[in-house]
């Protein structure tokens, strides 16, 4: 009877633990990023000219009409027009303290053709965002894939990543530039962004180096091999498997990386 008895309890713990492993074991769903976005005042593109080729000029060497802080209404310190180009300066003046940030053209584009002229301090960095949204306290960078902007011969990040995935004009992180034909710091550089029912293709002096397409099952696995993964950082891989968001659609930007650099003849063309 003891023995029956004892058994009759072993058996009913044993049960009672198996029940309670099944429920402990079941994988809850993961509950949806938690974000925010910023309805900051955008301005109207044909307010501003168009050049010969028939694209708007974003910045012209005179004016930062239509630029303001990346999440403010203002542009920062660091960003100013230094002998006709748009320059970012760690240190303004020799304040180091003045405000930074990344800085952002106010407006929304969807499908387009970016281009510039850009050159960067010795062992610099900085990147040019696009599709982008404001998102109330977080970086550009985590709704917006990055086109590198790199000193590559003397910055560390051109000797991280995979298989130089961090060099300049590398859709950063994810693939990187070929061939790598970007010119040494201090030399002027030209670039290009072209964007076209989620087809990105990147050039580099006149060069195309990277060809890639959004909101695709191709695009989802190089978010996943990337920093920006799910179970890396579930926010970023939200915004950048939807980039763009329901409009397909946001800003244009450059990187304050801490770093000097130059840009000018910044255009866009839209289709």
């Amino acid at each position: 009877m003891k023995r029956n008895f004892g058994y009759g309890l072993i058996v009913a713990f044993g049960l009672t633990l198996g029940s309670c492993a099944t429920k402990s074991s079941t994988t809850a769903p993961q509950a949806q990023p938690v974000y925010e976005l910023n309805n900051l005042p955008k301005v109207n593109l044909k307010d501003f000219k168009k050049n010969s080729a028939g694209a708007y000029v974003l910045f012209d060497g005179s004016s930062l009409n239509g630029w303001r802080g990346y999440n403010k209404d203002h542009v920062p310190a660091k960003w100013a027009i230094d002998n006709g180009t748009l320059k970012f300066s760690k240190a303004p003046g020799g304040n180091a303290k003045a405000e930074g940030g990344d800085i952002i053209f106010a407006h929304d584009f969807k499908n387009f053709e970016l281009e510039f002229e850009w050159k960067i301090s010795q062992a610099g960095n900085s990147g040019v965002f696009f599709l982008a949204k404001e998102v109330k306290n977080q970086p550009i960078y985590i709704s917006s894939p990055e086109y590198q902007l790199l000193d590559n011969q003397n910055h560390p990040d051109a000797k991280q990543g995979v298989d130089g995935n961090r060099k300049s004009a590398s859709l950063y992180d994810m693939i990187p530039a070929k061939p790598q034909n970007a010119f040494s710091a201090g030399e002027w550089n030209r670039a290009k962004i072209v964007v076209n029912k989620g087809k990105v293709t990147h050039y580099q002096n006149d060069e195309k180096v990277v060809e890639y397409e959004l909101w695709t099952p191709s695009w989802i696995e190089l978010l996943q091999a990337s920093k920006f993964s799910k179970e890396k950082w579930p926010l970023a891989f939200e915004l950048l498997s939807t980039v763009g968001g329901k409009e397909k659609a946001g800003v244009i930007g450059f990187q304050d990386h801490g770093d000097d650099i130059w840009l000018r003849n910044v255009t866009v063309k839209v289709f």
